[in-house]
């Protein structure tokens, strides 16, 4: 099956497939097998979990199943709240290496500025020297949390991976992560599903235009800002969908259209406020079912 794609490259040369697979929420054991074994047929070689998703083990499994070799694959995994800390970081990266019978990681990130980032980092660039993980990076860092990580480590992020969507164009995180060679990641991409995005007229209108939904259109937006993204279907038509985004362009003007659509408008939490709040692993706990 014809499966175009396309690489950007990390700051260190690595290059990343900018159309991947998210795997958040899919845990029934059926349906995540029968959504990433699909997915590895229509063509997706990017996968994007993390030890909360509970879904690490599941993934390994299916791409062992695939019979293609592991050097074919992209595979991200995130360090949790509960595992900051030097020899916390390295036992948990260890543990996801066990679950998904890898010996390393293409891309490993912090999965939120919680406390003791500092010292989880120090883990982690160990691990990129020891040739463990190709590319490391962040997740939900703001301004502020990227500034202090960056005065205080040897190696700086590669990426962070944010809610990203044109409700929420993350324009000045956006010019920031260009600005210091950081590649920015978007999660949510098409804002989660949000039915009032996706049946926007005016996305509608560019979408009928060139003869695509309204979904490829967004995430081909995010493809010319120059966003790896990783969206999640668990339906075969909505997956070949996705990965139907490189064969169009939109004009400048249509992606100064979309652009307008920009209100500030977060469709998930504030990682800012969220983080610093005392109980927030239980309310992480919450949100994360």
């Amino acid at each position: 099956m014809n499966f175009e794609n396309r690489a950007v490259k990390a700051i260190n040369g690595v290059e990343i497939p900018q159309l991947g697979f998210g795997v958040y929420k899919i845990t029934k054991a059926r349906e995540f097998e029968t959504a990433i074994s699909e997915a590895i047929r229509i063509g997706y070689r990017h996968f994007d979990t993390a030890k909360i998703y509970g879904n690490e083990e599941a993934l390994g499994r299916e791409i062992q199943k695939s019979g293609l070799p592991r050097e074919a694959f992209f595979i991200t995994s995130k360090v949790w709240n509960t595992d900051h800390g030097y020899e916390a970081t390295k036992k948990a990266f260890e543990q996801t290496c066990k679950k998904m019978n890898v010996d390393y990681l293409d891309m490993y990130l912090i999965h939120f500025a919680a406390p003791h980032y500092l010292e989880t980092w120090r883990a982690m660039e160990e691990l990129y020297s020891e040739g463990k993980i190709k590319v490391i990076g962040v997740a939900n860092f703001e301004i502020q949390h990227l500034e202090r990580l960056m005065k205080h480590s040897k190696i700086p992020p590669m990426i962070n991976q944010i809610e990203t969507h044109p409700e929420f164009a993350q324009i000045d995180l956006h010019n920031f992560l260009n600005e210091h060679q950081i590649l920015h990641e978007a999660w949510g991409p098409l804002g989660q599903g949000n039915k009032v995005l996706l049946e926007h007229p005016e996305l509608k209108r560019i979408a009928a235009y060139h003869h695509k939904t309204v979904a490829q259109v967004i995430l081909r937006w995010h493809l010319e800002r120059g966003i790896i993204v990783i969206p999640k279907s668990s339906s075969p038509k909505r997956m070949k969908e996705n990965s139907q985004i490189f064969d169009f362009e939109l004009t400048s003007d249509e992606m100064e259209q979309i652009n307008q659509l920009n209100i500030g408008k977060r469709y998930s939490i504030n990682p800012t406020g969220y983080i610093i709040h005392p109980i927030y692993n239980k309310l992480m706990k919450i949100f994360m079912k």
